[in-house]
């Protein structure tokens, strides 16, 4: 009897993994259904179910998921981690920082945790913001609120373009600063939302691929099939100067990418940072842009 189980289990054990990789390397979120457990999977979560199996099949094949779990974590450092030598930043380079306040903070909260006040703040999801006291203790700077719970705030003038809202509450907002366009986006994260209608609706609305930044939270990890379009048009600022892993979320645990800053190549970026705090289940991004 206790052969029967472990046979039974090593047969799940193989089947699983098999099925999880096949998901995470091949069919990722090219189709209508699995794009689901593409995004439940990211690669930390399979190699701890690896680990799982390891302790449950017998010490024979304990160690080929000792070796696979290896194999994969090396994989998942190796494109997560990022190593790079900064420029030195100067005063008329410009501080990008963008944030999914997840309902509980706001502008000051921000600045807090950025440690200043930057050029262009862009926020997705605060928590009621109280606009006139605002306008009166920063009168010096400029501060919008726009569609879909996306807060603008701006030591120089804002000129908004559009503001576009998609049948499944996805927002994007073209504004114009320092003669740079910027598209804010925050991506409907239903977990039953095809992503790809919405990433559709999203790369519908950038008609400008020079001189633009784009950023905000788009509920889609950097490996997805759906921002080759962007990929091809744009830099991954995180990807290209950023230090340390590349995942926004989980409250510091570094799980998926969803928040993302996007920087047309024609735009040179000289920092990337990405500050973990408790104060959101989102990392804040931050960037240096020289034009």
């Amino acid at each position: 009897m206790l052969k029967i189980l472990r046979a039974l289990f090593l047969l799940i054990n193989v089947l699983v993994i098999l099925a999880l990789l096949t998901i995470h390397f091949i069919i990722k979120d090219n189709s209508f259904y699995e794009p689901l457990l593409f995004y439940i999977f990211p690669l930390p979560i399979i190699i701890a179910i690896i680990l799982f199996f390891t302790m449950i099949i017998g010490k024979k094949f304990r160690k080929y998921n000792l070796f696979l779990a290896g194999i994969l974590l090396l994989s998942w450092l190796g494109r997560s981690f990022n190593i790079h030598f900064s420029d030195d930043i100067s005063e008329t380079d410009l501080e990008i920082v963008f944030w999914n306040a997840s309902r509980d903070n706001g502008f000051e909260e921000a600045f807090v945790e950025n440690n200043g006040i930057p050029d262009i703040l862009v926020l997705v999801e605060p928590k009621i913001i109280d606009f006139k006291r605002l306008k009166q203790k920063y009168v010096d700077y400029y501060i919008y609120r726009t569609k879909g719970d996306i807060y603008l705030f701006s030591k120089t003038p804002v000129i908004i373009e559009k503001e576009v809202t998609s049948k499944r509450n996805s927002t994007v907002v073209n504004f114009k600063s320092r003669d740079i366009d910027f598209y804010a986006v925050d991506a409907q994260g239903s977990p039953d939302l095809p992503r790809e209608g919405e990433m559709q609706f999203i790369n519908s609305q950038i008609d400008k691929k020079n001189n633009t930044i784009i950023l905000g939270d788009f509920n889609l990890p950097y490996e997805s099939v759906l921002f080759k379009e962007i990929k091809n048009n744009f830099n991954h600022a995180l990807t290209e100067k950023g230090n340390g892993f590349r995942e926004t979320w989980f409250w510091n645990i570094p799980l998926l990418s969803i928040d993302h800053i996007w920087v047309s190549k024609d735009l040179k970026i000289i920092k990337t940072e990405k500050t973990g705090t408790f104060k959101s289940d989102h990392s804040m991004l931050k960037t240096y842009i020289r034009q």
